[in-house]
């Protein structure tokens, strides 16, 4: 599935990630970036010694990373030139201010996309896995700032990508895409 916001083309495709040509893909990582499970230890193990280096560094300079902020690095052995780095929220019913974290993630990473002129990033269904977030839920909050992004912001972005590693979550956000286009025709 895919659509057009302003002059920018956003997809939502099922497969993984590590394989995206994109200028940069998305990292949901946690707040040490050194790697761990689901698409953290995927991009780690994919990428090489390169990226956790560069992450190193970057701890070493800064500390850990906040949730709903995010950091670029290298892409290593990967397709995509970069990874941006981004500590999405664990899931604790909702209480926690989840949403605005998960929002602050996704509109960070597309502020560094922009601010180092990349053409293309790839999203990963940030806080979903291990973090509880309940994929619905997120989907609507990553499709609607992904396009409230486009349709507000100046950026060098001309593709955006989705990439969804089940098929119950790209249906998902599928159904928070169609939901989009029906509020924009109405």
């Amino acid at each position: 599935m895919e659509v057009m916001v302003n002059k920018t083309k956003v997809s939502i495709v099922q497969g993984d990630i590590t394989r995206q040509g994109t200028d940069a893909i998305v990292n949901a990582a946690n707040s040490s970036l050194v790697g761990g499970g689901g698409v953290d230890g995927a991009i780690h193990r994919a990428g090489g010694p390169a990226i956790l280096e560069e992450c190193k560094r970057i701890i070493a300079r800064q500390g850990r990373l906040a949730t709903g902020k995010a950091v670029i690095t290298t892409g290593g052995n990967l397709k995509a030139r970069y990874v941006v780095h981004t500590v999405g929220p664990i899931w604790h019913g909702g209480s926690g201010n989840e949403a605005e974290f998960l929002r602050s993630a996704y509109y960070e990473c597309l502020k560094l996309a922009t601010g180092n002129k990349l053409a293309s990033i790839s999203f990963p269904s940030i806080s979903t896995g291990a973090y509880g977030y309940p994929v619905d839920e997120a989907a609507e909050i990553a499709v609607g700032t992904v396009v409230s992004f486009l349709k507000e912001q100046a950026t060098s972005l001309e593709e955006v990508v989705f990439v969804l590693f089940d098929s119950r979550t790209w249906q998902s956000y599928c159904s928070a895409l169609q939901v989009y286009l029906n509020r924009s025709e109405a």
